[in-house]
């Protein structure tokens, strides 16, 4: 009973000093993320990128909680890139947050150079370390992701999506 007690007067403490230095509690929670629009043009950007090259491919843009915003798969992409551009935009929304990395080929050149007991073993729904994943960042926060699948490597499948964003990128604000 006495380390209830010790437990919620830490508790309530530790939460005065963090609104006594200025760290309010909202109610709500404001994110930001591409428009439909913007992020229908972005998919069709990056199809467009690719089949000027000569790839058939899909992409597709998250937001944060990995929610399907756009989707276009290009004349003749195989199905199974459906989901591999929905992976590779969810991996890159979610798994470049907290190092402030830019695509999920830095995530995986970093998890490549790791120590194997650093590297997670268990999979993770939805999640790829594959190439052509790259983040939707503004103002150097990550807001979404893109993910690109179809053409012969990941790395041009994220040339497509960085040329795409190259594209729109003054419209996001």
């Amino acid at each position: 009973m006495k380390s209830n007690f010790l437990l919620l007067q830490t508790v309530a403490i530790a939460t005065a000093a963090i609104i006594g230095a200025g760290v309010h509690a909202q109610g709500l929670v404001s994110t930001q993320k591409l428009s439909a629009p913007l992020a229908n043009e972005l998919v069709g950007e990056t199809v467009m990128a690719c089949a000027q090259k000569g790839y058939t491919v899909t992409a597709v843009v998250v937001d944060l909680e990995g929610v399907r915003q756009a989707m276009l798969r290009g004349n003749g992409a195989p199905i199974h890139t459906l989901d591999n551009a929905y992976y590779k935009a969810y991996s890159a929304a979610s798994l470049t947050l907290s190092r402030k990395e830019d695509s999920t080929r830095v995530v995986a050149e970093r998890l490549a150079k790791s120590a194997p007991t650093t590297v997670p073993q268990t999979p993770l729904p939805n999640v790829t370390y594959a190439v052509g994943g790259v983040a939707i960042m503004v103002g150097g926060a990550t807001i979404g992701g893109i993910g690109v699948s179809g053409a012969p490597g990941g790395q041009f499948d994220e040339d497509c999506a960085r040329t795409a964003l190259a594209k729109i990128r003054d419209r996001m604000k």
